[in-house]
């Protein structure tokens, strides 16, 4: 059985960083998905599919996924880079593109 960790990234619909700062365990799919013939809904008989771990750090999810014997593969969060604006560089003296509405 394998496993992914990550950590997962900022919502698009917002500007905090809510729910971003813990390590997360997701179990790969081992089943394929089968439509129901009554229903048409998708199913499997793999349960683990719907787990989710959160972990505080990645030494704790890591150390999870050697103690259960699953194979890992770790995802590293990209850095963000915060460029620093001024709502007065918009009007700013030597500016080199036009300043529109």
């Amino acid at each position: 059985m394998a496993v992914r960790i990550y950590k997962p990234a900022k919502t698009a619909m917002q500007s905090g960083l809510a729910k971003t700062h813990e390590w997360v365990v997701n179990f790969d799919p081992s089943d394929a998905q089968r439509p129901d013939a009554l229903m048409g809904w998708s199913g499997s008989g793999d349960t683990r599919r719907q787990l989710t771990l959160h972990f505080q750090t990645q030494e704790e999810a890591v150390a999870y996924a050697e103690r259960e014997g699953l194979h890992y593969d770790v995802e590293l969060p990209r850095e963000r880079k915060i460029v620093p604006k001024s709502y007065s560089d918009n009007f700013r003296f030597g500016r080199s593109e036009n300043w529109t509405h």
